[in-house]
């Protein structure tokens, strides 16, 4: 019930209800109890003097809540009513302050979403002093170079009477003199051009090499990133091959007819993009997934989502000791099967079933990982109350409860997602990467939500190849995004924090140093460790690889200019495609053989994994198999050489010993 105070005669007074709910347990509820029955109770009751001179009515909207003000003319004049979450109520000579909710209505007019426009580190904040001395500093800095620029525009008007070439703008600067000139293409810069695109097409990157050489702007459609676009490329096309080029409504074709174009110096190139009209296929949109993109969630096992959802409420979940340790967030097996028998009726064998399905499905997890399910005194928690869960960079708060997809569908689509960021925004060579440009784009706003489908994917279903490639492909897309999270790791003490990077994968966390180590190197010591990454009971044990493959170390970018660049793999091709990054590694500069000096030169990959390529002579011999024909001859002069080394220190009178030095050549971070 709802009582007020009346006002004191003689005097005028204010009375301020704040009405709240209250409910049996500490749980969150939506103001009412588990009948049904809503409860209004006074919180907070006081009164205010009449010489009180705040304004009620502006104060309390900045707090939330909605005031009613009284209406005086006269004595049976009443307030009017005031909605909010409780009851209506009408008050008369005062004021009555109830809590409400604001529900804001979606409008077709408001904004659209916007790509973030901070910096990569935006969640890094200056609290030190040295900090604030410095952020001040950059600040002075940038306003230093923003006058500097200031003055070279007034500059600019004195340089252009100056000019003598048509069309050249002249910028005198003290000690430089620099002349920019516009390109002959620029007018067809401005048409618009815009072609559909596949992941991984050769054709695809050969139109896109085209336009970029060009200084031409383009639209490009990737139609496994945006697969609502397909429809619309069978629609305009007849077909679904790519890649399909539109010079603004007109379909010029793929690549074929692009070369046909630029025959006789690119006339008919030129003309065909003068001529074009309209708009062409419209630009992807940031922050909007089309019906056809958003996944409906499979619920297979609808009984078992309804029994997920009513167990995270009723089930008595605290801190519990066990055999001196501590257990955090968890409750009892017994628990969970005596709340199925008492409240849903089914026997004890089928409760203790169920109980098992949602550790398979990693629901909940034992909490020393002693066994799946079973009745009794075991403790068991729900995998949102993991220690590293809330680390985890795919985890927002909540798990993905719908049925999980197989994991090769989400590894393939991640990783075709991936393939188009680094077609779009990387250097040919992959060895330029615009972290900035990739944060702000779709495209990886649209993978950041498809990392939610790892979460209770089912790692054991997949085969060693497909395996070796799923965790291949997920270091190198977790580097790109903890570089955009995080930043480059710079220093020994950053980048070991930033190889705790975690992702939520199959109901366990991954690190980056978790999957290098523990999968890909079949679970050995990462270099400077003195411990392994899996102990005995872990259960991610089970999926290290067998054998400890050394070409792995080349298809793992690890951030800096040492490694090998960025590249995502087939499960069917993996073995072949290793190999391939291997040879490509060590053509560009990943050995060097000093003939002269006798001296071999390494990357230091070599130097902190020397355990997986073996000794000297043996890594060395390994290496020839994949080095071209000029480094693989010299090499094996060398090879030769130590050998004659080998039988001289058996026998020293034959001759004088021969050192031949292998150094390594340290590299910066990128």
């Amino acid at each position: 019930m709802e009582r007020s105070k009346p006002p004191v005669r003689g005097k005028s007074s204010l009375t301020m209800q704040i009405h709240g709910c209250r409910h049996d347990n500490d749980r969150s509820c939506n103001s009412c109890n588990d009948d049904g029955v809503k409860r209004v109770v006074p919180f907070l009751s006081f009164s205010l003097p009449p010489s009180f001179p705040l304004s009620l009515k502006q104060q309390t909207t900045k707090m939330g809540l909605e005031v009613e003000e009284p209406i005086t003319t006269t004595e049976q004049s009443t307030a009017p009513e005031t909605r909010s979450l409780s009851s209506p109520q009408k008050v008369q000579n005062n004021l009555t302050v109830t809590s409400t909710l604001p529900i804001v209505q979606p409008h077709a007019l408001l904004p659209q979403p916007v790509p973030p426009t901070a910096s990569l580190r935006n969640d890094v904040t200056v609290s030190s002093a040295f900090g604030k001395f410095f952020h001040q500093r950059r600040h002075e800095l940038s306003s230093a170079i923003s006058r500097g620029i200031s003055t070279l525009k007034h500059q600019t008007d004195d340089a252009l009477k100056k000019n003598k070439n048509e069309g050249v703008t002249e910028f005198n600067l003290s000690g430089l003199k620099i002349f920019v000139a516009v390109k002959k293409n620029a007018p067809f810069s401005q048409r618009r051009i815009s072609f559909f695109s596949r992941s991984n097409c050769r054709e695809c990157s050969a139109v896109r090499s085209f336009f970029r050489e060009r200084a031409l702007s383009f639209v490009e459609i990737n139609v496994d990133v945006f697969t609502e676009r397909d429809k619309e490329l069978r629609e305009r096309t007849g077909s679904t091959t790519v890649p399909k080029i539109f010079f603004g409504e007109k379909l010029i074709g793929g690549l074929v007819e692009l070369n046909a174009l630029r025959k006789d110096g690119n006339k008919e190139f030129e003309r065909q993009l003068k001529d074009a009209e309209g708009e062409g296929p419209a630009a992807p949109v940031y922050g909007f997934d089309e019906a056809a993109e958003e996944t409906v969630k499979e619920e297979a096992d609808e009984e078992t989502l309804k029994v997920v959802k009513v167990l995270r409420q009723r089930l008595p979940i605290q801190d519990r000791v066990l055999k001196m340790k501590i257990a955090r967030n968890c409750f009892a097996g017994s628990e969970l099967v005596e709340f199925l028998v008492r409240n849903h009726g089914y026997a004890p064998a089928k409760a203790v079933e169920i109980g098992k399905q949602l550790c398979k499905k990693h629901f909940i997890h034992h909490v020393f990982g002693e066994n799946d399910f079973e009745e009794g005194n075991h403790f068991y928690r729900f995998i949102e109350h993991e220690p590293l869960i809330s680390k985890c960079f795919n985890f927002r708060g909540a798990t993905y409860d719908s049925e999980p997809k197989a994991a090769a569908a989400v590894c393939d689509r991640l990783t075709k997602i991936m393939c188009a960021i680094l077609e779009s925004y990387a250097s040919e060579d992959r060895q330029r990467v615009d972290y900035l440009a990739i944060s702000k784009s779709e495209e990886f706003r649209r993978y950041v939500n498809m990392t939610q489908d790892l979460q209770r994917v089912n790692l054991l279903e997949l085969s060693e190849n497909e395996t070796l490639a799923f965790f291949l492909n997920l270091y190198n897309a977790m580097i790109i995004h903890a570089v955009i999270r995080v930043g480059c790791p710079e220093g020994v003490i950053n980048r070991r924090s930033f190889s705790e990077f975690h992702y939520l994968i199959g109901g366990h966390p991954y690190s980056l140093s978790a999957i290098k180590n523990g999968i890909l190197r079949s679970n050995r010591r990462s270099p400077y460790s003195l411990i392994k990454p899996f102990g005995s009971g872990d259960r991610r044990l089970e999926l290290a690889l067998v054998k400890m493959n050394p070409l792995v170390h080349f298809g793992l970018c690890n951030g800096t200019k040492s490694s090998p660049k960025v590249r995502f793999f087939s499960p069917y091709r993996v073995a072949e495609e290793l190999r391939c990054a291997a040879r490509e590694f060590f053509e560009n500069d990943g050995i060097e053989v000093d003939l002269e000096k006798r001296t071999i030169h390494l990357t230091p990959i070599f130097k902190w994994y020397s355990g997986d390529f073996g000794q000297e002579k043996n890594m060395l011999k390994w290496i020839i198999n994949y080095l071209d024909a000029n480094k693989a001859g010299l090499l094996t002069h060398l090879l030769d050489e130590i050998l004659l080394i080998d039988r001289t220190i058996c026998k020293p009178k034959s001759g004088a010993k021969m050192v031949i030095f292998v150094s390594v050549k340290e590299g910066a971070s990128r």
